[in-house]
Order: structure tokens, then sequence, then C-alpha cells
């Protein structure tokens, strides 16, 4: 007697242990894993990211090459240099005619981050964004580093090669951004970095 219930124990904890297998196997098939899934391990490489990006404009505002992409601006076509109206830079030649954009690509591409860059500005119906740089549509897990830029009606727009010309952010009638005050303050631009891997 004892042994045939030693034996009905024995045969149940079996079959529990089949049933807890096989709820693990299920679970585990059910739950895609895939390197872009949320996880401790992306969130700290998400912070890297954000902070890389943080650091790069912050380099860029202290040796001008984010005031002189902000104001990269070809006044006769309306459009930045050596693109079309409403058309952002997309090639990785094309991205290094600023020295922001060679920041950007000499930080993050060896790393397999990819970067889009845009401008936000104040307009009488509120905040609108240009395309700069663009490379791709950003994944969920994205992350984005901002500066802002101060614009003055005197300041001077930049050549295609990074030069100042003799017309003023305010001096021509087709710049991005819209005048917002009558006061020598002309806007204040948002630039984001958005970053995210490959």
């Amino acid at each position: 007697m004892v042994t045939v219930r030693a034996q009905a124990h024995t045969l149940e904890a079996v079959a529990a242990g089949v049933v807890i297998l096989a709820s693990v196997v299920f679970a585990l098939q059910v739950t895609a894993v895939t390197p872009l899934s949320a996880s401790t391990s992306n969130q700290h490489i998400e912070n890297q990211q954000l902070a890389t990006g943080e650091g790069v404009l912050t380099a860029a505002s202290e040796n001008g090459a984010l005031e002189r992409a902000v104001r990269y601006w070809n006044s006769t076509t309306g459009s930045f240099h050596n693109l079309p109206p409403e058309v952002a830079y997309t090639s990785t030649g094309r991205v290094n005619n600023t020295t922001l954009g060679r920041m950007l690509v000499r930080a993050f591409e060896p790393r397999g981050v990819i970067f889009n860059v845009y401008f936000a500005y104040q307009t009488t119906s509120g905040i609108e964004r240009r395309q700069f740089i663009y490379r791709g549509e950003a994944s969920d897990h994205a992350v984005t580093a901002t500066r802002t830029v101060t614009l003055y009606d005197d300041e001077a727009l930049y050549d295609e090669h990074e030069r100042p010309t003799s017309n003023t952010v305010n001096g021509t009638g087709n710049f991005y951004a819209p005048p917002t005050s009558s006061t020598g303050l002309y806007n204040v631009i948002r630039v984001e970095v958005v970053l995210w891997r490959m």
C-alpha cells in the first residue's frame, strides 16, 4: 500500500514537472526577444546615446558650429545650401558639409547609431520643426538631445563654406524661421538631435 502511494506521488511530481516545463517552453516561444526589446541594458545604451548627443551639442555650441548650422541658409534659393527647398541633408557627403554634421558623423556612425537633426522654432500658430539632417525613420527607442540657439535680427547667414555673408537673418524674406519680435530678438531655435541604434 505504501509503495503504491509512493509511486502515485512520484507520478504526480513528474506530471507537475512536465506541466511546468511545457509552460516555460510555451512562454519562451510566445515572447519574442529582439535586440530592440526593452531591457536594462537597452536603457543604459539609450542613456549613453543621450549623454553623447548632449556632449556633442555642447561642444558644437562652444565652437560656433551650432550657430553656423542654424544659419547655413541660401537666401537666393530659400533653402539650406546645395539643396532644393523643403529638403534635408541625407547622404553622409552632404551631412559633412557642416561642422555640426561632421561632429555627429564622427561621434555616432562608428557606433552604429543613426541621427536626424531638426530645428524647432516659434511661429504665430505655435512650434514648427524643419528637418536639417534626415537619415531615416527613428525607432521606438530613439532619444533626443536638445540645445537652444538665440537668433538676433542682425546676425549673418553663412555660405556653403560656413563663412558669414552680407545677408542677415532678418534681411532675407525667405529664412525658414519667421521673426517673432520687433525688439531685435529674431527667434529662438531649438536644435533637436534624434538618436537611435541600427
